[in-house]
């Protein structure tokens, strides 16, 4: 089914939407929550979660694609999980490694909490992004945003995982110099 027909259907309040994104989207959502909370329990719980959060968002939103949509939804959800999993009081705390590994890059002068700070380094980050090869823009993608493992991102682009890590690094580097250049770092 096209995401416009699915769309509709979230739109004509059918419940018909639900399955018709859970056939089309279903493992996409879960390989999403499952990279990020580690739990093939968790994830199915963030899939539904980010089912019913599409539901009560469509209407009023009516996205054109269906798949960056629920895919940010689901990452969100899926963060707010592990983090509430691994509270200091629950004797984690950590964040995963996958957002630890720009912690260092997107330190910043201003509070981080700035919504200003956050639009200009967004633009800055997006601005990187396009300028990026196709192929480069994937590996950062599927790493910082799907959370997705170096050996997967390996296997999907045909590289070695050593290739990946060497590629992810200088592609943080050169993130870091833009936003030094950019004066969005100290």
């Amino acid at each position: 089914m096209e995401d416009a027909a699915i769309v509709q259907l979230f739109w004509d309040r059918d419940e018909q939407a639900l399955s018709a994104v859970a056939e089309k989207y279903g493992r996409f959502c879960t390989s999403i929550a499952r990279n990020i909370v580690g739990s093939t329990e968790d994830a199915e719980e963030c899939v539904n979660d980010a089912y019913l959060a599409t539901w009560n968002s469509i209407p009023p939103k009516k996205p054109d694609i269906l798949a960056p949509f629920l895919g940010r939804i689901t990452r969100n959800l899926a963060i707010n999980r592990y983090k509430l999993n691994h509270a200091d009081k629950r004797g984690g705390g950590d964040l995963p490694l996958v957002l630890d590994e720009l912690s260092e890059v997107i330190a910043g002068k201003e509070a981080a909490d700035s919504e200003l700070f956050r639009k200009e380094l967004l633009l800055a980050i997006n601005g990187f992004l396009a300028s990026l090869p196709s192929e480069k823009r994937k590996i950062f993608v599927c790493r910082y945003f799907y959370a997705d493992s170096i050996r997967d991102i390996a296997s999907r682009m045909k590289m070695s995982e050593n290739n990946v890590s060497v590629t992810l690094n200088r592609l943080k580097t050169a993130l870091r110099e833009k936003l030094l250049e950019g004066g969005h770092l100290s």
